[in-house]
């Protein structure tokens, strides 16, 4: 498992190629597009490496996600270095391929202070160790795919099943654990709300911003799943065309992301082919460490004649 996060944390080791220039590569696994929380982690790592370095951490950032991102080519993240205050620091990163803009982001880092304390309570729900792993849930997603390949009529129909199966049993980088019981394949109508336990597949440097790069990346990871629930709709059966618009995250509290989160969701809205989904990331201990609001494109596909 360390190997996929080993993987994750080479996607965030960015190149320096100039002052507050950046040059990012994304995974090769024949993806149609870049993943939305790949290029939020790459962001802010991008921002972070520009920050003055006494200390501040990131409280916030607000992106936009404007074009797809293609991964045969590297990202550029440009970094312009908008504010340096004394508790806080500013720093705006656009993300360009092929010449033009695909996403931007303003993040924010402040200096540690002291200041009122609460915080929402945590739901009471199972231990991670106790629900079933993603490997397990997807293993007969995979088997149906690795059959389908056996019977396939031609080669290049062979090649997809085989594909799909593969993709399905691969490792993943953050592990999570299904605390709402959901069908992946045959969904019925539920409620709005998902809650995920998330952890780092395996150990992840000291560095506090790595810990915080992690967590943005997995944020993207189910929060629009959360709109689909009321529908009805599978990832799988390929009805939708689905694309994160816009998200905004804020760190509450220091956090550790190879340590199980729970990463409660709710989806107060959806219309006109927009789904909003709202987030709370709190730690094992019942910590609320961090919140993520965002809007996704959710939008019926056109049938063929």
């Amino acid at each position: 498992m360390q190997l996929a996060l080993d993987q994750l944390l080479a996607l965030l080791d960015l190149e320096d190629l100039e002052v507050n220039v950046f040059r990012a590569q994304s995974p090769q696994d024949g993806s149609q597009r870049v993943f939305g929380g790949q290029v939020l982690g790459q962001a802010l790592v991008a921002a972070g490496r520009t920050t003055p370095g006494e200390g501040e951490q990131a409280h916030s950032f607000h992106a936009y996600f404007l074009r797809p991102g293609d991964p045969r080519k590297p990202i550029l993240y440009e970094v312009d270095r908008t504010k340096d205050g004394r508790a806080f620091t500013t720093r705006r990163v656009v993300a360009v391929q092929h010449g033009r803009a695909i996403f931007h982001m303003e993040a924010s880092f402040h200096r540690p202070e002291t200041g009122l304390e609460h915080q929402d309570e945590m739901p009471d729900v199972p231990d991670p160790e106790t629900l079933m792993s993603m490997t397990e849930r997807m293993a007969p997603l995979a088997e149906r795919a690795r059959n389908a390949a056996e019977r396939a009529r031609n080669a290049a129909e062979r090649a997809r099943n085989a594909a799909e199966s593969a993709w399905l049993r691969r490792e993943q980088a953050v592990e999570s654990r299904y605390v709402t019981e959901v069908d992946l394949v045959s969904p019925v109508k539920l409620p709005p709300r998902l809650m995920v336990w998330l952890k780092a597949n395996g150990r992840l440097p000291a560095d506090p911003l790595i810990h915080q790069c992690v967590v943005a990346y997995a944020s993207d990871m189910t929060l629009l799943d959360t709109a689909m629930l009321p529908h009805a709709i599978s990832w799988f059966d390929g009805s939708q065309q689905v694309a994160s618009l816009d998200h905004a995250l804020w760190f509450h509290r220091a956090l550790r992301a190879d340590e199980w989160l729970l990463y409660v969701q709710e989806s107060p809205s959806a219309s006109g082919a927009r789904a909003f989904s709202t987030g709370r990331i709190f730690s094992r201990e019942g910590t609320l460490v961090a919140s993520v609001v965002q809007e996704g494109l959710v939008r019926p596909k056109r049938r063929e004649p």
